[in-house]
């Protein structure tokens, strides 16, 4: 059911404006309810909420909650960030690839329907607490600078770092290790993560710096 109150997020959408209205059509002929959430268009089922849409920098995306419970025989589906057990999303980055597979897109649509009619659950894991190696800790104590960036950071950057710095056997190594990985820290970035802009999936480093020392 089409909302006209949400009309003017679309009209004043400037980057994916056509790709973001075409899959507001495709999943409004899913007979879903459109909503304003977290300054999105959500859509819902019996005020169940089902899937999102929206656009980041690179792509535009529809995001299903429950999408870890969808076939996904296609492998359409990806996790938005490496600690997300529940939604899965569709990515894109023109209308074509949209229009291309309207009809499938809608079979996804009415799956995550009548995966929330089922009253299907997501087995959320509890995540194991995090220990730091001494050495980090010392140095998250001793710079609140670094303590705040590094808690920030998300659950999976964070315990990816920590396994690094604990790699090394000797301490001073570790100290070191934690020193050459400080400014990446500050600035917000994982162990894996793009620093040089270049990376084809960020924000994942793809090895594309590669072409700087060509």
């Amino acid at each position: 059911m089409k909302n006209p109150s949400i009309d003017e997020f679309f009209e004043n959408t400037i980057k994916w404006q056509q790709e973001l209205t075409l899959l507001r059509s495709i999943v409004l002929d899913c007979s879903l309810t459109e909503e304003l959430k977290w300054k999105q268009p959500c859509y819902t089922f019996k005020n169940k909420n089902i899937l999102m849409i929206g656009g980041f920098k690179e792509n535009c995306f529809i995001s299903f909650f429950k999408g870890i419970l969808l076939q996904d025989q296609e492998g359409l589906l990806v996790s938005p960030g490496e600690n997300s057990q529940s939604v899965r999303m569709m990515k894109f980055t023109n209308s074509k690839e949209i229009s291309d597979i309207s009809s499938l897109l809608k079979s996804y649509i009415y799956e995550a329907i009548e995966v929330e009619k089922a009253g299907l659950k997501v087995a959320i894991k509890k995540v194991e607490e995090l220990i730091l190696i001494d050495e980090l800790k010392e140095a998250l104590t001793h710079d609140s600078k670094l303590n705040d960036a590094f808690k920030a950071l998300t659950p999976g950057r964070q315990r990816t770092y920590n396994i690094f710095f604990s790699g090394a056997k000797q301490a001073s190594t570790r100290i070191s290790r934690i020193d050459n990985y400080k400014q990446r820290i500050l600035n917000g970035k994982g162990f894996n993560d793009c620093t040089c802009g270049l990376s084809k999936r960020m924000p994942t480093c793809d090895g594309s710096h590669k072409v700087l020392k060509s």
